[in-house]
């Protein structure tokens, strides 16, 4: 559900940068004061595993359109919702400024929906409470519908509010709301049986996730290396069998348009930002023109890149221990 810049104007944009980083610096204010530096190498291993994971397009039966997970919620159960939105939020940037996916005026709106609206919205006042009844499965496939259902009502507001697509608003929200109940489904499935997997390796995990509460001070070396695992062989093998339908808002977006491309605004600030961004990008993350890198490729150095900046992220945050 990557917003492309054509969708936004550049007041809706830019404003929505500036809320987005707001939220980064509280974020990461938080997180350091939480002072649990054992999380950050796991937050680290998550991403790149969020990364290789959105790269997996599963087919939605009926609809010819695919959606991927999102990950957020994963994140904020294990993690807690300060380090699953930068989590996320690592993901994005790596996403937008190196793989072309999803627009650079368009990040902010992105990292928002994606991630915010799940880690501040739908998993402490939808999770949380249902977890804490003991029904953690119900819970995790409610808040993922929720999150999704937010991120897809969020890119409609933004679009439509920036007044410079022909995507009128009740069309656009009309097929943008089921196909996302359909992917939010999947999510919280996946996303429930990954938990329930973890919880069945390590047991004393289920006490501190049944409690709600994040993994704190839990010895994590194991879990980091099935997440490592997992992200090494999502991104080199499972990224090569994915489904060849248009992800889910560019099949809404062309549902609505009759499969005319939307273009950008005349405004000096889109062709500079493509700029910048073809400038940037290693490969794109959709590859499609003849000779371009294979997908396990793309999964592999994205996942890479996606580990050294949340890598970086963590030790920028880590608190300084006071001198003996």
């Amino acid at each position: 559900m990557h917003m492309v810049d054509a969708l936004l104007s550049p007041a809706v944009g830019v404003t929505m940068w500036g809320a987005t980083t707001g939220a980064i610096a509280w974020s990461a204010r938080k997180l350091r004061r939480e002072g649990d530096d054992r999380k950050l190498p796991l937050m680290a291993v998550l991403g790149a595993f969020l990364f290789t994971a959105q790269m997996i397009k599963i087919a939605i039966p009926a609809t010819g359109s695919c959606g991927h997970l999102g990950g957020a919620l994963l994140l904020a159960i294990l993690l807690g919702p300060h380090a699953a939105f930068l989590g996320v939020a690592s993901v994005l940037v790596v996403q937008a400024l190196f793989f072309a996916d999803g627009g650079l005026l368009a990040l902010g709106c992105n990292i928002i929906n994606l991630g915010a609206l799940t880690a501040y919205v739908a998993y402490p006042l939808v999770y949380q409470p249902l977890a804490r009844s003991g029904r953690r499965a119900l819970a995790t496939v409610v808040a993922a519908v929720v999150s999704l259902q937010l991120a897809a009502f969020g890119v409609v507001v933004e679009t439509c509010f920036s007044g410079i697509s022909a995507l009128p608003f009740d069309a656009f929200l009309l097929l943008m709301q089921p196909i996302h109940l359909a992917i939010g489904l999947l999510e919280g499935l996946a996303t429930a049986a990954i938990i329930a997997f973890i919880c069945r390796a390590r047991p004393e995990i289920e006490a501190r996730l049944q409690a709600t509460q994040p993994l704190g001070n839990l010895p994590l070396r194991g879990l980091i290396l099935v997440f490592l695992t997992a992200a090494l062989l999502t991104g080199g093998i499972l990224t090569n069998f994915v489904s060849e339908n248009p992800e889910s808002l560019d099949w809404a977006i062309a549902r609505v348009t009759g499969g005319a491309e939307l273009a950008p605004a005349a405004d000096s600030l889109y062709p500079l930002l493509a700029t910048a961004q073809e400038r940037l990008t290693l490969f794109p993350a959709k590859p499609a023109a003849d000779g371009a890198p294979a997908p396990g490729t793309v999964g592999l150095v994205g996942g890479a890149v996606t580990l050294a900046l949340c890598l970086l992220v963590g030790l920028l945050l880590r608190r300084r221990q006071p001198p003996a």
